[in-house]
């Protein structure tokens, strides 16, 4: 079974998280973050990865602890889970509508840790939730994942829908990515390793 269990503590946070890549989307998220919890459960879901999160942090300050420190500790499980990443499709793209949003992910669980991040709707809120925190959530996700993603808000007005749109996206290429290929049993690289 791929799976992991990860525990941070720092000063601001603290974190307990486990995951089951060959899961059935089965969520269990407490984070002090209704929204953020939100978003994990649709990641969750719709990856088809079972995602258990248990975070306290310093949310009376800001939410960018809890949320930065959750994308640390997801990708350093999401790559203990990976192993060497034998036998993986590596590569998944998705384009998922949200009513008038449209967004997309396309990533590489090739090793080389890169983000870009494109959204007009950065600066905007969902109720208390800094949408401008997802590029932090997606930064920390990908150094400690190994992972090179882009996702991109094509376009959309409603904020709510486009933090949605994104994450439904990258869990849809990230379900593919991390899929068994029977046909390839070998390290997904002409490198022989990632």
């Amino acid at each position: 079974m791929r799976s992991a269990t990860k525990y941070r503590k720092t000063k601001e946070t603290e974190i307990r998280l486990s995951l089951n890549l060959d899961g059935t989307g089965q969520s269990k998220i407490s984070t002090g973050i209704p929204f953020f919890n939100h978003l994990l459960e649709l990641f969750s879901r719709h990856s088809l990865v079972d995602l258990e999160v248990t975070a306290t942090g310093d949310v009376d300050v800001d939410y960018h602890h809890t949320v930065e420190d959750i994308g640390l500790v997801l990708g350093m499980a999401v790559n203990e889970a990976l192993g060497d990443r034998r036998g993986i499709r590596r590569y998944g793209f998705f384009e998922l509508p949200m009513d008038e949003a449209l967004c997309s992910a396309v990533l590489d669980l090739g090793g080389r840790p890169f983000l870009v991040f494109q959204s007009a709707m950065k600066h905007f809120k969902v109720r208390d939730f800094e949408v401008k925190l997802l590029e932090e959530f997606f930064r920390a996700l990908t150094v400690e994942a190994r992972m090179n993603l882009h996702v991109r808000q094509i376009y959309g007005d409603e904020a709510h829908h486009v933090c949605e749109g994104l994450f439904k996206a990258l869990a849809r290429a990230f379900r593919q990515a991390v899929e068994t290929d029977p046909r390839d049993q070998g390290i997904p690289s002409s490198k022989g390793v990632i």
